[in-house]
C-alpha cells in the first residue's frame, strides 16, 4: 500500500505553510492599507481582479509548459521565489501602478508554480487517497494562513498603523518557503530523460486552451460548473470590507479572519477523508450549500457572534471545496496531462475572478453590500443545482 503522506507531500506542505504565513500576514490588512494610500472599494476590486487574472493566465500556460517539459520542480521553485521577493515591493512606493506591478508579480509567482505543484501532489497519491492528500496540503497551507494574521495582529497591537513595515517583514517566511523547495525532487516515474528526445522550445501562451476540446466530456462538464461558481465568487477582501462596513474594528476583523483560517486548516484533511469515502461530487455540492448560507447570512448579520458563526461556516465551505475540486480534476485527467488540466481550470478561474471581483466592487458601489451578497448566494444555489442534476456522467462522482 502506498504511503499516504510522503516526503514530497510534507515538503510541499511546509512550503505552502510558510508562503501563506507571509501572504496572510498581509491579506487581512490589505484593504486597510490600500484604502490608506488612496484606493477606493472599486479600485480594490479592479486591482485584485487584475492580479488574479495575471495569476490565472500564467497558471494555464506554465501548467502546460511543465507537462510539455516533463519537469515540475523548477516551476515550483521559481514561482515561490517570485512571490517571496514581491511582497516587500508594495511598501517601497505607493504609486498605484507600482502597487499593481508588485501585486501582479506575486500572483505571477503563484501562476508559475500552481499546476506543477498540484501535479506533484497528485503523483504522490492514488485515486482512493487523492482528496486526503490535497486536503492535507490545504490544511498546511491554511495553518500558515492562520499564523500569518495572528503575527500581523500582534505586530499592529504593538505598532498600530505600521502597515508598510509589516510588508517588509513578510519576506522572511517567504524565503523560508523557498529554502524548502530546494529539497524537492522530480517523481521517479516522471524523471526527465537524459537522451536528446527531451522536448525543447515551448508551447504558445494560450496553447493550454486547446486542451479543453481534447479533454473528456466529464472534465469539461466539471470545468463549466467550476467556472460558473468562479464568476460570482469574488475576492475574500469583500468579506473583510463587509465587516468594516458593519462597524467591526480592525483587531476583531483580523481575529475573525484568523478564526476562519484555523477552521479551514483543521477541517481540510477530514473533508478530504470524507470526499475519498463519500465521493468528491456530493462533498463539493455540500460546500457550495454552506457558501450560500454564509453569503446569505452576511447580508443579514449585525452582531459580532453572528459574524463569528458565518466565518466558522466559511472555513467549512473552503475545506469542502478547495482541495476536493483539485482532487476531482486530478482523478479525471491522465498523469501526463494533470498540470495542464489543473492549470487550465486555475487559469480560467482567475480570469473569472477578474470579472467577479470587478463586478462585485461595482455592485457594492452602485447598489449596496446587501445586494452583492444576496445576489451571489442566489446564483451559487443555481450552480449547486447544476452539479446535482445536470452533471451525471460515468466517472463524474
Amino acid at each position: 500500500m502506498k504511503k499516504l503522506l510522503t516526503r514530497t507531500i510534507w515538503l510541499l506542505g511546509l512550503v505552502s505553510l510558510f508562503t501563506d504565513m507571509a501572504s496572510e500576514m498581509l491579506y487581512p490588512i490589505m484593504p486597510l492599507y490600500l484604502e490608506s494610500i488612496g484606493f477606493t472599494v472599486l479600485g480594490i476590486g479592479v486591482l485584485e481582479g487584475i492580479a488574479e487574472a495575471m495569476a490565472g493566465l500564467s497558471k494555464g500556460y506554465f501548467g502546460k509548459l511543465s507537462d510539455y517539459r516533463a519537469r515540475k520542480v523548477p516551476f515550483v521553485q521559481l514561482g515561490y521565489l517570485l512571490s517571496a521577493l514581491s511582497k516587500p515591493l508594495m511598501a517601497v512606493w505607493t504609486a498605484p501602478l507600482w502597487v499593481l506591478g508588485a501585486r501582479t508579480t506575486d500572483r505571477l509567482g503563484k501562476g508559475i508554480r500552481t499546476g506543477a505543484r498540484d501535479a506533484l501532489l497528485a503523483a504522490e497519491a492514488t485515486a482512493a487517497t487523492r482528496a486526503r492528500v490535497f486536503g492535507f496540503h490545504r490544511g498546511m497551507d491554511t495553518l500558515g494562513a492562520a499564523i500569518g494574521p495572528l503575527l500581523a495582529l500582534l505586530f499592529l497591537w504593538v505598532y498600530p498603523g505600521y502597515y508598510r513595515t509589516l510588508f517588509l517583514l513578510a519576506v522572511f517566511p517567504g524565503l523560508a518557503a523557498v529554502a524548502f523547495t530546494l529539497l524537492l525532487k522530480e517523481p521517479a516515474n516522471e524523471a526527465v530523460p537524459t537522451t536528446p528526445v527531451t522536448k525543447t522550445g515551448r508551447p504558445g501562451f494560450f496553447s493550454f486552451l486547446k486542451y479543453i476540446p481534447k479533454s473528456s466530456l466529464a472534465y469539461r462538464r466539471l470545468l463549466w460548473g467550476l467556472l460558473a461558481f468562479a464568476l460570482v465568487n469574488s475576492s475574500d477582501l469583500f468579506l473583510l470590507l463587509m465587516l468594516k462596513y458593519k462597524g467591526i474594528g480592525d483587531s476583531l476583523l483580523i481575529g475573525f479572519y484568523i478564526f476562519y483560517n484555523l477552521v479551514y486548516a483543521l477541517a481540510a484533511f477530514p473533508a478530504g477523508s470524507l470526499a475519498d469515502r463519500w465521493g468528491v461530487k456530493p462533498t463539493f455540492i455540500s460546500g457550495l450549500l454552506v457558501f450560500v448560507a454564509v453569503y446569505g447570512g452576511m447580508a443579514l448579520a449585525a452582531d459580532w457572534w453572528q459574524f463569528g458563526l458565518l466565518f466558522l461556516l466559511y472555513g467549512l465551505y473552503a475545506a469542502l471545496t478547495e482541495g476536493v475540486a483539485k482532487a476531482w480534476i486530478s482523478n479525471l485527467a491522465p498523469a501526463e496531462e494533470r498540470a495542464t488540466a489543473i492549470g487550465t481550470y486555475e487559469g480560467l478561474r482567475s480570469v473569472a475572478t477578474l470579472l467577479a471581483s470587478s463586478l462585485a466592487g461595482l455592485i457594492w458601489w452602485q447598489f449596496s453590500p446587501a445586494v452583492l451578497f444576496g445576489l451571489t448566494a442566489a446564483i451559487v444555489m443555481g450552480v449547486a443545482v447544476y452539479f446535482k442534476f445536470v452533471s451525471n456522467l460515468p466517472g463524474f462522482r
